[in-house]
């Protein structure tokens, strides 16, 4: 089975049609997430693929992305209403 780690990806984009497309692009990996950050169950394959997606539609010179490796569930603390980010179901088709 592969080993999925837990990701916060989070970005600034300047220009509306680089957003929506990494907007989309980020909702076919997150398992959750709000504006601009989101909770992603990445293996490494994956995170790879997402790395080539983003940096095929932003332009570093006005953009920014940033994709954090998170500890293991025992350190995420949460306040609030806020929920633990859940390793959902992921099926792979194709």
């Amino acid at each position: 089975m592969t080993q999925r780690q837990l990701y916060l990806a989070a970005y600034d984009i300047s220009c509306n049609r680089r957003l929506r497309k990494a907007l989309h692009v980020l909702r076919g990996y997150a398992s959750g997430g709000q504006k601009s950050v989101f909770e992603c169950y990445l293996t490494h394959a994956e995170k790879s693929c997402l790395l080539k997606d983003i940096c095929a539609i932003i332009d570093p010179e006005e953009d920014r992305f940033i994709l954090l490796k998170l500890s293991g569930r025992e350190y995420i603390y949460t306040l609030g209403i806020a929920v633990l980010p859940q390793d959902g179901s992921f099926y792979y088709i194709g």
